[in-house]
């Protein structure tokens, strides 16, 4: 088991930690549906780069009658 050889200082500890903060997701928007969404991942309506990649089938609702 490893075991330090010296005690890290307050200072050297907070410089660490000062890179671990969390940021916000970088978004893009489409050029073809305005869609935000997650950098190198489809729309929800299935759309990469302008072009439809994937064709989402939006379930039927059942008409009463």
């Amino acid at each position: 088991m490893a075991v330090q050889k010296s005690k890290k200082s307050k200072s050297k500890k907070l410089q660490r930690r000062a890179h671990q903060s969390l940021t916000n997701p970088t978004l893009s928007t489409d050029s073809v549906t305005g869609e935000r969404h997650l950098r190198h991942q489809m729309t929800a309506d299935g759309f990469y780069k302008g072009k439809k990649v994937v064709d989402i089938k939006k379930p039927e609702e059942e008409t009463e009658e």
